[in-house]
């Protein structure tokens, strides 16, 4: 009976994952744009990546897009795709890649709770270094002028202030709603502009958002957070699913238009 009950438990989270991701897919296949999966070797192991190319006649700026704790699913692939919509080349690296024997990236977890589950056990350094090899391989692309930033979400804004401290050749550092580093003697080594985008309603992550801003200051580093109004955690994903609310929405929208202004 526990056996039958749990199966059906988890039928229904398939199910309804599938369904409120049915959007990102039908993004993914309706696009224009062409997508590429890429295997990138790192240390004896293989990090996978989607890359998808922006319709332009020039090189252009690549963004590194770094997924949220529950790997990169289809809505962080569509979010790539809406990079290389506004004009720039996107990447977007699976950090559960090469997980274990088992899993070799997140499509090979039986469900986003274990997918989440195993983010949360990769090691910082391991982390940073796939960032690097993320980094290394775009920059190299002949569609990349040579710049490259990066964009990260929930988990993956984390990641991108991490990565901001990590590589001093980094355009830009996007942080959607992600926690923010609090340590000083690493906040003095960030060289690029940092700006972070977040929902109104998410006081877990905007109550850090002072701390970090003293320290950005204090140390002349530049630092530009805008909180919208109304949205909540995850409002860029959020805003994307037609059942989204009015104010997730907006706030969406409106992190575009400012995301084309700060990487110009």
């Amino acid at each position: 009976m526990q056996k039958t009950f749990l199966l059906i438990l988890a039928l229904f989270s398939v199910q309804t994952m599938a369904i409120a991701q049915s959007y990102a897919i039908e993004r993914l296949e309706n696009s224009p744009r062409h997508h590429e999966w890429v295997e990138i070797k790192l240390d004896g192991k293989t990090l996978h990546a989607f890359v998808v190319y922006p319709e332009k006649p020039t090189a252009t700026q690549a963004v590194i897009v770094i997924h949220e704790n529950r790997g990169l699913n289809d809505w962080a692939r569509s979010a790539a795709d809406q990079f290389a919509e506004r004009g720039y080349l996107a990447i977007a690296p699976d950090y559960l890649s090469d997980f274990s024997p088992d899993h070799k990236k997140t499509s090979s977890f039986a469900n986003q709770d274990d997918a989440r589950t195993a983010i949360y056990e990769l090691k910082a350094e391991d982390v940073m270094a796939m960032s690097d090899a993320a980094f290394n391989f775009i920059k190299q692309d002949k569609a990349c002028n040579g710049q490259v930033s990066v964009a990260g979400f929930c988990w993956g804004g984390m990641q991108s202030f991490h990565y901001a401290i990590q590589n001093a050749e980094l355009h830009k550092a996007l942080v959607f709603y992600g926690s923010a580093q609090t340590d000083e003697e690493a906040v003095k080594k960030i060289a690029s502009p940092v700006y972070g985008f977040y929902g109104e309603n998410d006081q877990r992550i905007n109550a850090g958002i002072p701390a970090i801003q003293e320290l950005m200051d204090k140390n002349g580093k530049y630092y530009e957070p805008v909180i919208y109004p109304g949205a909540g955690h995850a409002f860029m994903k959020s805003g994307d699913d037609p059942e989204g609310s009015a104010a997730n929405k907006e706030a969406r929208n409106a992190a575009w238009e400012r995301i084309v202004k700060v990487l110009e």
